[in-house]
């Protein structure tokens, strides 16, 4: 059993209109897996409905805690990318026994032209292939978390240097 725990960012982000403020949605990955025929074999479980840069220590703490307690061993998180980084080096801390994925979106999945299915698919494959660790698995790449960093610039993550 996959477990998927939605924190929000823009993978669930809703916009209204060009002028409005977004809000953050139900988490879209049951949909998204369903829509690849995915029926069966995971769960989604909502942690939290945030933008990356508005998720806090205390909610990275309870982040973890929420992993360490799920009877899974496989656990994928669509996160926010601004801070995903932060947030797998919080989890690395005390997980050590289970595979965990983080993966978000450049563009929110509600849209027509969004990675978000790409890179929910290419992460559900991944979660179940890799040894135990905390990854970042986007744009048809998986990161060790500690090997991995957002180019704002370019749009995607990287290796660091």
């Amino acid at each position: 059993m996959i477990t998927v725990l939605a924190t929000g960012g823009t993978f669930d982000k809703v916009y209204f209109d060009a002028l409005s403020e977004f809000s953050i949605g139900e988490p879209q990955a049951t949909r998204i897996l369903e829509e690849g025929n995915i029926r069966e074999g995971f769960v989604v479980e909502s942690v939290l409905k945030k933008d990356s840069l508005e998720i806090t220590d205390d909610d990275r703490l309870l982040l973890r805690e929420t992993v360490n307690k799920n009877y899974s061993s496989k656990i994928l998180i669509t996160h926010g990318t601004d801070t995903m980084v932060d947030t797998a080096k919080v989890l690395a801390e005390t997980i050590t026994d289970k595979t965990v994925v983080l993966l978000g979106a450049m563009q929110p999945a509600r849209m027509r032209i969004s990675d978000a299915s790409f890179n929910l698919g290419f992460a559900f494959a991944a979660v179940q292939l890799l040894p135990p660790g905390i990854y970042i698995a986007m744009s048809g790449q998986v990161f060790p978390f500690d090997e991995v960093v957002k180019n704002r610039e370019a749009g995607q993550f990287e290796p660091l240097s």
